[in-house]
């Protein structure tokens, strides 16, 4: 069910005043944010907080109920030419979801401004799913090959359960391999997995990057789907030939959300764990941690419950331009005692 807009009449009258009355309270969650958000990872394309003085933001709101709309089914979302349709997570200090938040509980900026005009927002919406199993195929993870691919396939069995859902299975060693292309059929899907056999070096970003541009990437029609990449890796790379920060931009460009599980055992976190940590946050997702192969079942449950479990806001952003060229996203919720996951920005390469 689609939320309640304003008719353009009201828009006119009630638009400028919640730009003056919210001005003050959007700069305040920013400059917040830039204190309690966690820094970026070097190296990743990742914008500048706004100069001051601050630029007049807008709240993400495009009507004033009084109640916030839920979407229990399927909404109808239309994306038009220019308009950006971005998917997030809100959860608190425990990491549990928070569901039933309202348009006004939201700033946003896009660029450093506050957008044009907030097209729909939707909670606890069901897009169809687009989702890559991305399996770490390498030597290093052989003693436990066999729980990974039990799981993934539960996960999968679990998960698509919608017509319009899809998925592909992709492992990898020192070169990508698809043993499943898009398909909703389970069965092909599960052979899919049970074809991956462990052996050879790790091209992990190399994997991210030729799952992201050859097959989600190409994943865009009229209305949105909810893109994902499920990763399963140690994190190691030893044989890539793009760099993480070209594997991260590839995922932005396709509009991919990045949900590692990552197979090291060790209670310290290594170097690979943090390169895990790094393609999850900037791509807007998260990375999951289990403390024993027989646990990564606990991880796949939780992702798929965040899968069904976000926001979608759609906006027309100011000043834009089709130049290819990268715009920022700060996205916060005014009570900060909320985390917002989204990605942080997007390739204005319009549709």
């Amino acid at each position: 069910m689609n939320t309640k807009l304003s008719t353009p009449q009201a828009a006119a009258t009630s638009w400028p005043r919640r730009f003056s009355s919210l001005a003050f309270a959007v700069a305040f969650a920013c400059s917040a944010a830039s204190a309690q958000q966690p820094a970026p990872a070097a190296g990743a394309p990742v914008a500048k907080p706004p100069a001051q003085p601050a630029p007049q933001a807008a709240p993400a709101t495009a009507a004033q109920t009084g109640a916030p709309s839920t979407d229990t089914g399927t909404p109808t979302i239309h994306v038009g030419v220019n308009e950006v349709s971005l998917i997030f997570t809100v959860t608190d200090k425990h990491g549990h979801y928070i569901p039933d938040l309202g348009e006004n509980d939201f700033a946003l900026l896009d660029d450093q401004k506050a957008p044009e005009r907030v097209n729909s927002f939707h909670q606890q919406i069901n897009l169809p799913l687009r989702v890559g199993i991305v399996v770490d195929a390498s030597t290093s993870i052989r003693s436990r090959f066999q729980f990974e691919q039990q799981s993934a396939t539960e996960f999968l069995l679990d998960v698509l359960k919608a017509k319009s859902d899809r998925a592909f299975v992709m492992g990898f060693d020192s070169t990508p391999t698809v043993t499943a292309d898009w398909t909703n059929d389970q069965d092909a899907l599960q052979t899919g997995i049970n074809k991956l056999q462990p052996g050879g070096g790790t091209a992990l970003f190399d994997a991210v990057y030729v799952a992201c541009r050859d097959k989600l990437l190409t994943e865009r029609g009229p209305e949105p789907v909810r893109k994902a990449i499920i990763l399963i890796s140690d994190g190691d790379d030893n044989q890539s030939r793009v760099y993480l920060t070209e594997a991260i931009k590839e995922c932005e460009r396709a509009e991919t959300i990045i949900y590692a599980i990552s197979t090291n055992w060790t209670p310290s976190r290594g170097p690979g764990d943090k390169i895990l940590q790094q393609l999850a946050e900037e791509t807007g997702g998260e990375v999951f941690f289990p403390p024993s192969v027989e646990e990564m079942a606990t991880s796949f449950k939780d992702i798929e419950e965040e899968l069904r479990s976000q926001y979608a806001l759609i906006y027309t952003p100011a000043d834009f331009t089709t130049n290819g060229a990268y715009r920022t996203i700060y996205l916060y919720c005014h009570d900060r005692r909320y985390t917002v996951r989204a990605k942080k920005g997007y390739f204005a390469t319009g549709k």
